[in-house]
């Protein structure tokens, strides 16, 4: 039997999430958020029979098995590790945390508990025509080595649809590109080509302080743009570029790979791949319908479909076996578990770290937390970069 879920979180991966695991066969059970009010109108609006503002209430509750960390970033290392210590499977949003001491307090909770599933929502990895790609560079389709990996997204304002001020607009809060787009193509890059970063040089800056509705005293500290190279351990550069001022634009993206003689590169949902002289061949095109009913939203739709594939692959770990009731880890062994979470979040200390001092900085993964003067330094380097 599929387990109830617990959902943590009103915003708009939310209310495209909900009709997705109901289309799976799975029961929400609970819903949580900051405010009663908002809790009781997402509750209401998405048919979901118990609302709350408090946490225990949902971690609690008897048929919640599973829980949905979709709250802002400071919450998703308490209601993480609480929830694995009382047996609720996990599924966390990016990143995890706000820092690498959130995300290591995460890692060993996952450990702890290593019967239960404990992922970090990275749905780009199910997307198909990045699955395709990995198979492409397995199959030594551009030779070896490989040496650049060039990324481009491009999308509109994160902030245009905020009707007050929030953690999105809070860089400190863990809004902005480089925590909730910048994360995704970090473990992206880890997932092609199964390889870590060692160095990183990046700038991130805050172009947009206020809006329409975010205006007077308070204004966004959140980044809005952010370009970034990544060294990884066998050589390879890749260079990442966000841009989220394209106005009225749609969400664009293109990841090329490239080697010697020739280049991989998805554009979209769709793989292309050119070698030698030759012209640039189809290798996949994303012609197939989500399998699942979904609201208008304004997130991607690679997103969205790379969000149902990863529910449908939960499903299956969760579908009885041999005819007795139980889960099994092999549908969802390539999702990023949360060891990969904290190495992204790695990354992006350094990317900030350089942001600040303007310098190439080594890649350090935290296995150790750290003492409260490092976590006062952590905090005033971050607020140094929000208001550069």
């Amino acid at each position: 039997m599929l387990p109830g879920i617990g959902v943590f979180g009103t915003g708009p991966v939310v209310k495209v999430l909900v009709p997705i695991l109901r289309e799976n066969g799975f029961k929400i059970e609970a819903i949580w958020s900051r405010t009663i009010q908002e809790a009781q109108e997402t509750a209401k609006t998405l048919n979901i029979p118990f609302f709350t503002n408090k946490i225990d209430d949902v971690l609690l509750k008897k048929d919640v098995d599973l829980i949905f960390v979709l709250c802002s970033p400071n919450l998703h290392a308490q209601i993480s590790v609480k929830a694995l210590g009382i047996g609720k499977h996990v599924v966390c949003d990016k990143p995890p945390g706000l820092n690498q001491s959130d995300a290591l307090k995460m890692v060993r909770a996952g450990q702890y508990y290593p019967t239960l599933i404990s992922l970090i929502n990275h749905s780009f990895r199910f997307l198909p025509a990045f699955i395709q790609l990995k198979k492409k560079i397995e199959d030594n389709y551009l030779g070896s080595p490989l040496t650049l990996i060039d990324i481009r997204i491009q999308t509109g304002s994160l902030f245009a649809d905020i009707n007050s001020f929030d953690w999105k607009c809070d860089g400190i809060m863990g809004g902005g590109v480089l925590n909730l787009i910048a994360s995704h193509i970090v473990d992206l890059v880890m997932f092609l080509t199964e390889e870590r970063a060692v160095n990183v040089h990046g700038v991130v800056r805050t172009f947009t302080k206020h809006t329409d509705t975010v205006k007077g005293i308070r204004e966004i500290t959140a980044p809005d743009f952010c370009a970034f190279q990544m060294e990884l351990k066998n050589g390879i550069l890749v260079t990442v570029t966000i841009n989220s001022h394209a106005t009225g634009s749609t969400f664009q993206q293109e990841i090329m790979v490239c080697s010697s003689i020739g280049h991989l590169v998805v554009r979209g949902g769709d793989l292309f791949g050119k070698k030698d002289k030759n012209s640039e061949e189809v290798i996949y095109l994303d012609v197939e319908d989500m399998k699942c009913s979904v609201p208008n939203s304004t997130l991607p739709k690679t997103y969205v479909k790379g969000l149902c594939k990863m529910v449908s692959a939960l499903r299956e770990a969760f579908l009885p076996i041999n005819d007795q009731a139980g889960w099994i880890k092999e549908p969802v062994c390539t999702a990023a578990n949360f060891e990969d979470g904290l190495y992204v979040q790695a990354v992006l200390s350094a990317i900030r770290e350089s942001a600040l001092n303007k310098q190439w900085v080594k890649v350090t993964v935290m296995t150790e937390q750290p003492d409260k003067n490092e976590l006062l330094s952590a905090v005033v380097r971050r607020t140094a970069i929000s208001m550069s």
